[in-house]
């Protein structure tokens, strides 16, 4: 079959007899998209809600009778089935169970394309940018409601516990966001182009995983109209079993959206253990790679535990079960194993990509090979390893058994060594290095500075008596941002200034970009420093009252995290500026790459790859005469060896 050239609604068969396209994929407004899925996620939710409420006991006895845990469950469900059959997520599963055969998804043209559901990985990662830039925006204004409220020690914005929700919907959008902010956008549109692969291995599953991760973020919106949840991002029981309608909304949410992180983790470690190009041993896959697969593990192997843990709130929500209700036979403590057996793997999750994208991105700027390239790829297998044993440090405050807390004390200094192993590979590759300090490169290397922090005060944390003096303060707080926005936020922009133009065909500003990143740089450093500082002084997390002679740190600490916003919107003002008001073309391989995804043609084609290449050697023998090719992509091969293109440094 072909599609008609005057009727791109029409297929025509071999004889020419036009056949009409089924309704989900034609261009028209009564198709499968971002709209339709809008509206069928309403109308699901209000079926929902009516049949919960018809469930427990009739509609018109529980309109007034407060909080229906039940109903609110049902239309939470409903709209997300609804959800994903306005956008056509469940076509290929609901013909598959109907005996039908399924019709073949056709990925549209134009800019439409990117609200509809496509089986282009391509596709499918700009989504996620768009899906996870809109994450960090709505959890950034919910920070900037946080420091407005931190300004005084007496004089409130927010009510108490207005503010303990703005903290906990901040914490658990910024999160789930994190969750997914390297392996979505950048681990779905970059590993297949990196591998040598034309596609994923399962498209829909793919695809399916970028909606409903769209739909994670509406539920935990949700919460907000509900009145939101009290219990900070972790959820702790009791509190969770005592909270109001919005905590369903948090333990949909996190169930939601950790299907999608399974589906997307399994889907990727497939693509990479199967798609491999010729030749591309596990000795030849780039850095990136190997953190996305060890990534992808920690998904697929520690998400199941917090989707568990999410049923069994639901269910003591719901059908009154006691998991986590202590006072008849539950216990609170066995939510906060499975949520910190998840948590824990949680923050490599985050953590990996980013020395992954760094990992790429300094041997380009730098000229020199890839140091100790293969104690790097250990490096990230033994964090992935040991990041499953460290989790009841978390709990070293809670009352539990204390005879376990040397063990974990032992474990959680163990987990710095291979991180160490990462870490020292950058080192190694900047060592005597002749840099170019391109916008990407100093996004890397600003990376390397604020984990450094991060990775320091997390071993102190580590110990038992440090941990019990500063659990639950501002030096708690100040250590996560600086491992986890201070290395994986900065990483991410590091990405998109280094592969944008591989994306997009258009090159970012380059002035703009250099205001952007000494405003993050500086501003990130000023607004958390200093809350090492706070905590250290005494002041707890997750209150609005504090001590008065706090009041000048803090008010240094949130003018500089509205300036540290400041920067964001001139982040956003790079994009619009650089895509649609001044475009300006990018050559096809700015960076003079060797990485494979650099390439094949720009704009990258729809299968990727003319012919699939064979892979001749790693991509990091920059500087180094006589260095093998990288791949063979047959007659059209546009790979040029690093030592025969000298850049402005004069290093070959």
């Amino acid at each position: 079959m072909t599609m008609s050239a005057e009727r791109p609604d029409v297929v025509t068969g071999g004889a020419g007899s036009p056949a009409r396209v089924p309704w989900t994929q034609r261009r028209g407004w009564i198709s499968q998209h971002v709209g339709t899925a809008l509206v069928l996620g309403l109308v699901g939710y209000l079926f929902g809600h009516w049949l919960g409420n018809t469930i427990t006991g009739g509609y018109a006895n529980n309109l007034n009778s407060g909080q229906n845990s039940t109903a609110d469950f049902f239309a939470l469900l409903f709209m997300v089935v609804g959800w994903l059959l306005g956008i056509g997520a469940l076509n290929y599963p609901i013909a598959k169970l109907a005996g039908r055969r399924p019709a073949k998804e056709l990925d549209v043209e134009g800019w439409s394309k990117y609200f509809r559901y496509s089986t282009n990985h391509k596709t499918v990662g700009l989504q996620y940018i768009v899906g996870v830039l809109l994450f960090m925006f709505t959890g950034g204004l919910l920070a900037m409601a946080i420091r407005t409220e931190l300004l005084s020690p007496t004089t409130h914005f927010f009510s108490a516990s207005t503010y303990i929700k703005i903290v906990s919907e901040h914490g658990t959008v910024m999160m789930m966001m994190a969750t997914s902010i390297i392996i979505g956008p950048l681990g779905n549109y970059l590993v297949p182009l990196m591998i040598g692969s034309r596609r994923m291995a399962f498209p829909r599953i793919e695809a399916f995983s970028f909606w409903i991760f769209v739909a994670g973020y509406m539920v935990i919106f949700s919460a907000l109209p509900f009145g939101g949840f009290p219990t900070g991002w972790t959820g702790y029981a009791p509190l969770q079993t005592q909270a109001g309608p919005g905590m369903i909304s948090y333990l949909f949410g996190f169930a939601v959206i950790g299907l999608g992180m399974m589906a997307a983790g399994f889907n990727i470690a497939i693509t990479i253990i199967n798609y491999r190009a010729p030749g591309m041993t596990w000795s030849r896959v780039p850095i990136f790679v190997w953190s996305i697969l060890a990534t992808a593990a920690l998904l697929t192997l520690a998400t199941p535990t917090l989707f568990a843990a999410g049923l069994f709130g639901l269910l003591d929500k719901t059908a009154q079960t006691a998991f986590y209700v202590t006072e008849h036979g539950g216990s609170s403590y066995l939510w906060e194993n499975l949520f910190w057996f998840f948590g824990h793997p949680e923050v490599y999750i985050m953590a990996l990509p980013g020395f992954g994208i760094v990992g790429e991105i300094l041997p380009v700027f730098t000229r020199k090979p890839l140091f100790a390239y293969k104690v790097g790829a250990a490096g990230m297998i033994g964090v992935s390893l040991l990041s499953f044993f460290v989790w009841q440090h978390h709990l070293f405050q809670s009352g539990i058994n204390p005879d376990m807390r040397p063990l974990f004390m032992l474990t959680t200094e163990l987990i710095s060594i291979p991180t160490g192993f990462i870490y020292l590979v950058g080192m190694g590759t900047l060592y005597k290095a002749k840099i170019r300090f391109e916008i990407p490169m100093l996004f890397a290397m600003a990376l390397y500075f604020n984990f450094l922090i991060g990775g320091v005060t997390g071993v102190f944390l580590s110990d038992v008596p440090v941990n019990v003096t500063v659990h639950g303060g501002f030096f708690v707080l100040s250590h996560f941002h600086y491992t986890i926005m201070g290395g994986l936020l900065f990483a991410f922009m590091a990405g998109l200034y280094y592969w944008l133009p591989k994306m997009t065909g258009r090159m970012m500003n380059k002035k703009i970009g250099l205001w952007h990143f000494w405003t993050m740089f500086i501003f990130f450093n000023l607004t958390f420093f200093p809350m090492f500082i706070i905590g250290l002084l005494g002041q707890p997390r997750r209150v609005f009252t504090y001590a008065k002679n706090l009041q000048g740190l803090n008010d240094f600490s949130s003018v500089s995290a509205f300036l540290l916003g400041v920067s964001f919107l001139i982040f956003f003002f790079n994009l619009v500026w650089s895509l649609y008001i001044n475009p300006k073309k990018a050559p096809a391989n700015p960076w003079e790459s060797l990485g494979l995804e650099w390439q094949t043609a720009s704009p990258v084609p729809a299968h990727n790859f003319d012919r699939i290449p064979v892979i001749l050697s790693d991509p990091y023998h920059y500087s180094e005469e006589n260095a093998p090719a990288v791949a063979d992509l047959g007659e059209d091969d546009r790979l040029v060896r690093a030592a025969t293109t000298p850049d402005d440094t004069g290093a070959a």
